[in-house]
C-alpha cells in the first residue's frame, strides 16, 4: 500500500475540520487510525472461501417455496 507524507501545515488544515467533528466521530476515527497504525485490521477473505455448497436438511422444493413466499 502506498503511503503519503504530509506537512504540518496540512496536518493543522486537518484539524481544523475534525474539531468540527461531533464526540462518536471522533472516535471512531480514532479507532480507524489506531488499527490502521496496528495493522489489527480484518484481513480481506479470500474469494474462493465464498464458495461451497448450501448446507441445509430442507428439501430444496421446501428452500425455493420459502425464497418464492418471502418475494410477496
Amino acid at each position: 500500500m502506498n503511503t503519503i507524507a504530509i506537512n504540518n501545515k496540512s496536518i493543522d488544515n486537518f484539524l481544523g475540520f475534525l474539531y468540527k467533528l461531533d464526540i462518536d466521530s471522533k472516535k471512531r476515527l480514532i479507532i480507524k487510525l489506531t488499527e490502521s497504525i496496528d495493522g489489527s485490521t480484518k484481513k480481506d477473505k479470500n474469494l474462493k472461501s465464498l464458495f461451497g455448497s448450501w448446507i441445509d436438511n430442507r428439501e430444496s422444493d421446501m428452500i425455493i417455496k420459502e425464497i418464492k413466499d418471502s418475494r410477496l
